[in-house]
């Protein structure tokens, strides 16, 4: 029979998440599973399978279900165990695999688990490819196989390797020149997969590391998204073990926050920004750079300085990385310490953001403080709140009525933006809000920019106001 998605399970191009136990079982993993693989085939991918997990307590459960269900439709697996996504992102395409499964629920908490489906292209299924699957799992019989057809597993020990030599090779980052600078650095794993490689990504660059968190047992410490707020740790570490620069990432380690020498988070959007500028100061690297609707304004004083656009696309991996192929962007990724680099996949990369940071401190011979300090500050307000989703075309209706006539439309003083929920952009005040139902959890999200935390905080509270009066 077909596969029925149950109640809370969250449904997006970020995959299927929710929580452990409820809605998320070992049978409903398999059942998914085993409907990737029969789409796969329907759609004349292939039947070779790549599979990695992060290091949740509950992936090794879920990784053998989803295991049995792609065997049970014909499918021949490839395991690569405990990797970051980009690891088995890298790998599927790099083997001309039919697709990818990661079960990983990113930066959500320890009571959450997730699938995520890839393509042998090495990214995510983008919005029509994962329409067309869900439509398949709605009104297909699982193709299960007989007993001489069942599909077979393999394992695959050293994508973690090759994800390293891949970065090494890179021709933006000076190997041996980074080997002489012999970095202090401080890490923060959260005991996710960015153990099974961080480590030794650094040790390849000559680093030495100070770090924390570094078992991938699952057991995460605390709010496992690497985000300021959550970085009090990292940054004592920085400060006792005299590190000039604090890395954090986040469970499947495609996310990259940075600590300064003092200790302080400088925020997730910079990660973006000084990555950008690396790439773009290569001259025969110039071009677009393409990042979503709620990352900073900084990534857009970079482009400008080098003389190059900044382009927008909703929240989301994919649809950053679907705009970057048609914009042939040089870098991109988004505010949520995300790095995608096509020189070497079309995917996030903490490991690779961290090479090239790593970079610019060298060339630069600058601090990461003093980096930063070279660009604008701005402050971002991030908040999210339960609404109801069958009222948040009032809502948007709402903000537009009354936040739009605020400013002369006329003028283009405001910017309206429709292509993932609302967002109002005040270029000459240099203030942006944006609202969007979350692809990850069930709330609805506030993202404001401003030059300082109260303006900022007062268009959140604004916006956060408006939204709930329409849905009430």
């Amino acid at each position: 029979m077909p596969v029925h998605l149950p109640e809370g399970l969250m449904v997006s191009v970020s995959g299927f998440r929710g929580r452990v136990g409820n809605p998320l079982t070992p049978e409903l993993l398999a059942s998914l599973a085993a409907g990737f693989g029969g789409f796969l085939r329907s759609e004349g991918s292939g039947s070779v399978v790549y599979l990695g997990r992060d290091s949740r307590t509950s992936g090794a459960m879920f990784a053998d279900a989803a295991r049995a269900g792609l065997v049970s439709v014909g499918c021949r697996v490839v395991e690569l165990g405990v990797v970051p996504t980009p690891t088995l992102l890298l790998a599927a395409r790099g083997a001309g695999a039919a697709g990818a499964l990661g079960v990983t629920a990113s930066h959500n908490p320890a009571e959450w688990n997730a699938l995520k489906f890839g393509g042998g292209d090495g990214l995510f299924l983008d919005a029509d490819r994962m329409a067309r699957f869900q439509a398949y799992l709605a009104r297909e019989e699982l193709p299960r196989a007989s007993w001489d057809r069942l599909g077979s597993t393999s394992l695959d020990s050293t994508a973690v390797d090759r994800h390293v030599q891949a970065i090494l090779e890179l021709p933006f980052v000076d190997v041996e020149a980074l080997r002489r600078r012999a970095f202090h650095v401080a890490l923060d794993c959260v005991h996710g997969a960015g153990g099974r490689m961080v480590p030794q990504l650094l040790a390849e660059l000559g680093c030495r590391v100070s770090g924390m968190g570094l078992e991938a047992d699952g057991r995460f410490p605390r709010d496992p998204e690497p985000t300021a707020k959550n970085l009090a740790g990292l940054g004592e570490l920085v400060r006792t073990s005299g590190a000039e620069v604090g890395f954090a990432v986040d469970p499947d380690v495609d996310r990259l926050s940075l600590v300064n020498g003092a200790g302080e988070a400088v925020g997730e959007d910079l990660t973006l920004a000084l990555c950008a500028e690396v790439v773009l100061g290569r001259e025969w690297a110039r071009g677009p750079v393409v990042t979503n609707l709620s990352t900073s304004q900084v990534v857009e004083d970079v482009a400008r300085a080098a003389g190059v656009p900044c382009l927008r696309a909703p929240v989301g991996e994919v649809n950053v990385a679907r705009k970057m192929q048609s914009e042939r962007a040089v870098v991109g990724g988004e505010g949520n310490g995300g790095i995608i680099l096509p020189r070497l996949h079309f995917t996030r990369d903490a490991p690779l953001g961290i090479a090239l940071i790593l970079q610019h401190l060298m060339e630069s011979g600058r601090s990461l403080a003093e980096a930063v300090d070279r660009w604008p500050r701005y402050a971002i307000v991030k908040e999210k709140a339960p609404f109801p989703r069958e009222r948040i075309a009032d809502g948007y209706a709402a903000l537009l009525t009354q936040l739009a006539p605020a400013a002369d439309t006329s003028s283009g003083a405001v910017e309206v933006d429709h292509t993932d929920g609302v967002r109002l952009a005040w270029p000459e005040r240099r203030q942006w809000l944006h609202v969007r139902p979350s692809g990850t959890e069930p709330v609805v999200r506030f993202i404001a920019e401003a030059p300082t935390a109260e303006a900022a905080a007062e268009l959140v509270a604004r916006g956060r106001d408006i939204m709930t009066a329409a849905g009430s």
